[in-house]
């Protein structure tokens, strides 16, 4: 959800906008903390890269770091949806009479 998220957003994405994201459009509560140890962990692997903006002064002089989905991320994404598309594969009518 959260590289999803950061694609939607484009090249303005930065966390508390990723939150919001994930909330408004997955319906979906999202822990401050749990997001920034994901985004440690999507970064470390390569999913993710970030870059500090200037210092804003409705920050208290503290910089954003924004984030951009990188290759190796969309990759990951193209593989998870087709993961989801074959176990989803064949079961819609459970689904529907479920």
């Amino acid at each position: 959800m959260i590289l999803l998220a950061v694609l939607r957003l484009g090249q303005g994405a930065y966390s508390a906008l990723v939150r919001r994201e994930i909330e408004d459009r997955a319906g979906r509560r999202v822990a401050r903390g749990a997001l920034y140890t994901s985004l440690e962990r999507l970064e470390g692997k390569g999913c993710l890269k970030s870059r500090l903006g200037e210092p804003l002064p409705e920050r208290g002089g503290r910089a954003r770091r924004y984030l951009a989905v990188t290759p190796r991320g969309v990759r990951a994404l193209r593989e998870a949806q087709a993961a989801m598309a074959g176990l989803r594969e064949g079961l819609d009518a459970v689904l529907e009479r479920s």
